[in-house]
Order: C-alpha cells, then sequence, then structure tokens
C-alpha cells in the first residue's frame, strides 16, 4: 500500500516527496545523533535526542509549524516537557551548529553535483566560495533583564560560506556576541580553504591577515578594497583595459607587506562605473592573487558580481524560509533556527536543481522561484506525512547517491512548471517621497468611493 500511495504524490505533488526523501538525506537520524555526541561539549543526551530538536526546527524554518512551540504540540512522539525542549534547545553550542550545516552540505555533495554537472562553472578548475556575514533582526524582549529595554536585542550573527557553482552553503561559523566582527570568524573559516580555491568576499574582508592567510593556503580570491586597509603599495602604472557589463576596466600591479619583511604582489582591478552605486560610490577596487593567464582584469570584474549569489541566499532564507524566529530570544536557540534554516535552504536547491535538469530548463533562463517552490511543498507535506508513515521511506533514501539522484529526477519530471515558476514584474518607478502637509497625510478616503468616481476628489 506504501507503493501505491507514494505514487499518487508522486503524480500529484512530486516536490513534497522530494523534499521528504532529500532532507532525510541531509539530517538521517542516526547521524545527526552520532554527529551530536562528537561535537558536544556540555549537553548530553537523556531523554530528548539532538535529531528530534533538528527535526522540529526543520518544520519550523520550512514554514509548516509557526513557531517550535506549535510544533512541539503537535508531535505525539515527544516525551519531554516544554521546558525540557527550551532549555536543550537555549544551550545548543555554536560548534555543533556548524558541524550540522557542513556534515548536511557534505550529505548532499555527491547528490547535486551530477544534477549541475552540465552546467558551466564560473572559473573552470577552481572551487569558487562566496563568504559574507548574516546578523539575525532584533528578537522579542521576552528574557526578564530586556523587558523594560527600549531598544533592539540583536541575538548573534553568522558568516557564511557559499558555494554558487553547486547552489550549497557549505559552512556556517555562527557567533552569539552581536557586536563581534564578520572578521574575527574568517579565520575559522579559512581553515577549509586549499589551493584551487577562489574566495569572493567584500571590502569588510579587506584586511592583511586576511588576504596572506588565504595565500598561505595556496587558495585565490577577489575581495573588494577598502579605504583604510590594506593600503597596498603601486608598483606599475595604472593600465586601461577596456569596458565590462558595468564599466571601464583598469588594471595596476601593487604589494603588500608580509609578517617576514616581504612583499606579496597582487593586482588590483579598478571599474570606473557606469552608474553609482546605492552608497552614490563611482569606483570599485578589487585585489586579487589570480594570475593574469587564468583570469585577465574584465574576467575579475565580472567574477566580483558572483559575490551577491550569497545576499540572494540571504533574501530567500528570510522570504521562502522561517530563518528568523524573534520569539526565540536566546542566542544560541536564534542561531539553532538559523543553521537549520540554512539547511532547508540547501535541500531546496537541490531540489530546484533537479528540476532544471529533469526538464531541461538553461539555468541563465532563472525559471524557479525558491519562493514557490517552498510553498508547493508547504501546501502538501503534512498530508503526505500522514498518509506515509516515516518507516516507508527508508528504502528511498538509502542507496548510492547516484541511486539517489535517479530517483530525484524521475520524480521531477513529474512537476508542474505552471506552479513554480517566477513571475517578474517591471521594476517600480521611483517616486520622490519629500514634503508632505500634515492635512494630507491624515486624510483618508473611502475605496469603493473612489473606484465608483474614478479616482480621488
Amino acid at each position: 500500500m506504501f507503493a501505491v500511495v507514494l505514487d499518487q504524490f508522486v503524480q500529484q505533488c512530486p516536490l513534497a516527496v522530494m523534499a521528504r526523501m532529500t532532507l532525510q538525506r541531509a539530517l538521517c537520524p542516526e547521524w545527526v545523533d552520532a554527529l551530536f555526541e562528537s561535537h558536544r561539549e556540555w549537553q548530553y543526551t537523556r531523554e530528548l535526542t539532538f535529531s528530534t530538536v533538528v527535526e522540529l526546527t526543520s518544520l519550523v524554518a520550512l514554514g509548516m509549524r509557526p513557531s517550535l512551540h506549535a510544533a512541539a504540540r503537535r508531535d505525539a512522539s515527544l516525551t519531554v516537557s516544554m521546558a525540557a525542549l527550551y532549555a536543550k534547545v537555549n544551550r545548543t553550542e555554536p560548534a555543533l551548529l556548524r558541524a550540522l550545516v557542513r556534515g548536511s552540505a557534505e550529505q548532499l555533495l555527491p547528490v547535486v553535483e551530477p544534477l549541475r554537472a552540465g552546467r558551466t562553472p564560473l572559473l573552470p578548475g577552481f572551487r569558487v566560495r562566496v563568504v559574507d556575514g548574516n546578523h539575525l533582526p532584533a528578537s522579542e524582549k521576552r528574557l526578564a533583564p530586556l523587558r523594560d529595554f527600549r531598544g533592539a536585542a540583536l541575538p548573534g550573527h553568522a558568516l557564511v560560506v557559499f558555494d554558487p557553482d553547486l547552489g550549497l552553503a557549505v559552512d556556517l561559523i555562527p557567533c552569539e556576541d552581536a557586536y563581534t566582527s564578520e572578521r574575527v570568524l574568517m579565520p575559522a573559516a579559512m581553515e577549509a580553504a586549499r589551493a584551487g580555491d577562489l574566495w569572493l568576499a567584500d571590502r569588510h574582508f579587506s584586511t592583511r591577515p586576511i588576504l596572506l592567510g588565504l595565500v598561505a593556503r595556496n587558495a585565490h580570491f577577489i575581495i573588494r578594497e577598502h579605504k583604510a586597509h590594506p593600503n597596498p603599495t603601486a608598483v606599475g602604472p595604472r593600465k586601461r583595459i577596456g569596458r565590462s557589463e558595468t564599466g571601464v576596466v583598469f588594471a595596476q600591479r601593487v604589494t603588500i607587506p608580509t609578517a617576514d619583511g616581504g612583499v606579496q604582489r597582487l593586482r588590483r582591478i579598478e571599474i570606473e562605473l557606469y552608474e553609482p552605486t546605492s552608497d552614490g560610490e563611482t569606483l570599485i577596487r578589487l585585489l586579487t592573487n589570480l594570475p593574469k593567464a587564468t583570469a585577465d582584469a574584465r574576467t575579475v570584474a565580472l567574477l566580483y558580481l558572483e559575490r551577491w549569489t550569497v545576499e540572494n541566499l540571504f533574501q530567500r532564507l528570510e522570504s521562502a524560509l522561517h530563518s528568523e524566529v524573534r520569539t526565540l530570544g536566546k542566542p544560541r536557540a536564534a542561531l539553532l533556527m538559523f543553521a537549520t534554516a540554512v539547511v532547508a535552504f540547501n535541500v531546496l536547491s537541490a531540489l530546484q536543481s533537479a528540476v532544471e535538469t529533469a526538464q531541461a530548463l538553461a539555468p541563465e533562463d532563472d525559471v524557479v522561484s525558491t519562493w514557490h517552490l517552498a510553498e508547493e511543498v508547504r501546501s502538501h507535506y503534512a498530508g503526505m506525512m500522514v498518509a506515509l508513515p516515516p518507516a516507508g521511506w527508508t528504502s528511498l533514501v538509502e542507496g548510492s547517491p547516484k541511486e539517489f539522484t535517479r530517483t530525484l529526477l524521475r520524480f521531477a519530471r513529474h512537476v508542474d512548471l505552471r506552479h513554480i515558476r517566477k513571475n517578474p514584474r517591471k521594476p517600480k518607478v521611483a517616486k520622490p517621497k519629500g514634503y508632505a502637509p500634515r492635512k494630507d497625510v491624515q486624510r483618508h478616503v473611502s475605496t469603493a468611493r473612489v473606484l465608483a468616481n474614478g479616482g480621488v476628489r
């Protein structure tokens, strides 16, 4: 009967089936509990397992439950009290969260690689890494020390490393102190850097220790230069290279001092923009150690535009997923929810890659909407889990990555693109707000009368 019912769901709502399969592949309960035992510091397991906590938070992150409390109330298998649940959530150690994101990405890596094998890499022969930080928004002031405070209470932030070629967040360094600089977290992220890497970052990470740290690991980088640091020294003339999509490109040889008294040779790429940025800047400077034979100045300028892919990740975490649960005021609880949402994003990204590959969609057309994809999963997931008990999914999830990928592709052919296609709209015309008299601002009208009269009178 399981196979018969499963076939009906595959025909009618394949994305919900694919989401359940991929989520269980990325967060297998046995693997999650083993991860907890190997990375925990002070926490321990008595009745409540870490896999149960992750399952509950993943339901909230995917938007299937409005809060952790609501998810726990609907879980009949939960045998501990709400106080015990929140106590475990509030004490989840940051090192464990990083291991969860990194490990789940490694679980999905052999599944996603075949799905994106036909795509042209950003820079052939290089493993691209885009890094940026994300500050969690202010939480509700439910904690006793914050109740009389009128300002915002910030629960922390995290540094995320994103692979744009695979569409996966491959690393996350959480931080409980919202005032800690993102640069402080960068050395931990760079531990994974190796030869053949290309790291992209904004000017906040343009410091001498970061640049030299990547060089020491034989990694390459394209990082926007900060006005104050690392203050490189020019060793050659500034040469005009030509035009790119965003402006006129120039190149120049520069150096920065090393700790042993030597110098590190770099290239400075300057782009005189056709249109100023939102901050009114018309000149962007990039520092790179990529050889000219590997990437000329215009290629470097084009590659830096991929830094915005991590900003798109943050935007989707906020709009398509519930990464910011403001009722969770404890920093570790808020970071746990964010980390689980990052894993959920990776699952949705794998589903999107499967749909694009199975239905021969060109990636540059950017057809699939992450928001609609998540909404399609939410619409059918709860009913599917009632009809198909958890025990029956084991046979679908087990097996080699190639078998799992083939199953995803087979199910993805049943996806109706009308349900998940993007509906782009024309950009809004900017209208200056300016000053408005108080009598105009406080004026009100009846919408029914405005429609009947053909306008405001």
